[in-house]
């Protein structure tokens, strides 16, 4: 079975295009240091929930698109060697004020599979 990264994010709309080419670039490290699949997805059909849903997760504003992306890898072992090589890889290296979404609003974790069909 495989491990997954799993992260949801707001990013501005005006912000949109580069994050669009940061995760194109991002997603070409990962696969370079052995991820087997890198998806990033912006929100399509995501209603703001009474209680719950992916722009309450993460406060989305109406300024923003909700993001939701995985990291696929072969083993929880093979994502922290991969992860290791990534941070220090870089092309990925800068200065955190410029991203173009707020990383403190970001959710993220590792889930190991159990169906995989």
């Amino acid at each position: 079975m495989s491990y997954v990264d799993g992260f949801l994010l707001a990013v501005p709309k005006e912000k949109i295009d580069d994050y669009k080419a940061l995760a194109r670039m991002a997603g070409e490290v990962w696969k370079e240091h052995g991820a087997l699949a890198y998806v990033e997805c912006t929100g399509d059909d995501v209603p703001y929930g009474e209680l719950t849903s992916f722009p309450r997760a993460v406060q989305a504003t109406d300024d923003e698109i909700v993001v939701f992306s995985w990291i696929v890898y072969a083993s929880r072992e093979q994502r922290d060697a991969i992860n290791a090589k990534v941070i220090a890889d870089p092309r990925l290296k800068g200065d955190m004020s410029t991203m173009p979404f707020d990383g403190k609003r970001m959710i993220f974790g590792g889930f190991e599979s159990f169906v995989e069909l």
